[in-house]
């Protein structure tokens, strides 16, 4: 494990949640955002209303920027969510996960947890000197943002699909 179970999470939260502006958008109903809620263990808060869904589909862009800067704008960019957010970080546990940090009050709305969640997991990637695990898709018709949690950091590609259809390119180039 390169970080934390719940620094990991954040990551891999933000990183779907950026993606999921690509083309096609796959964060467009209740459902969507639900099935995010669930496979990154989010707590706290749920509105379940248009308005909630409309303020995550809103993170997107800003996600994407700060999860594909370099260092100086990163860290700019990270100060600036946690001061919005006025974080105050507290050590918790609840669920299943064991003791973590959480900087944002549980019943603030959604859309401001996810922004401090992501913005303290990317602390943790600074202060480790690893931006270099975040990237931009080897897909040229791509553009997704790249997480690589591997330990030899050969990840290159933001999905199997990705990944699938450039190894499918390269055999048919080598077989020509």
């Amino acid at each position: 494990m390169v970080f934390t179970h719940d620094t990991e999470l954040a990551l891999q939260a933000a990183v779907t949640l950026a993606n999921s502006g690509l083309d096609p958008d796959t964060l467009t109903t209740h459902t969507d955002l639900d099935r995010l809620w669930d496979d990154h263990e989010y707590s706290g808060r749920r509105d379940r209303d248009a308005a909630e869904l409309f303020a995550v589909r809103a993170l997107r862009p800003r996600l994407r920027a700060v999860l594909t800067a370099d260092v100086p704008n990163a860290v700019d960019q990270l100060n600036q969510m946690l001061a919005e957010a006025r974080a105050v970080p507290q050590l918790v546990r609840h669920d299943r996960l064991d003791w973590h940090i959480h900087a944002i009050d549980p019943q603030e709305p959604l859309d401001r947890r996810i922004l401090v969640e992501t913005a303290m997991a990317m602390v943790d990637v600074i202060r480790a000197d690893e931006l270099s695990r975040l990237s931009i898709c080897a897909d040229d018709g791509c553009g997704g943002v790249v997480l690589d949690l591997s330990r030899n950091r050969s990840r290159r590609y933001c999905s199997t699909a990705c990944g699938n259809r450039n190894a499918v390119a390269a055999y048919r180039a080598r077989r020509r």
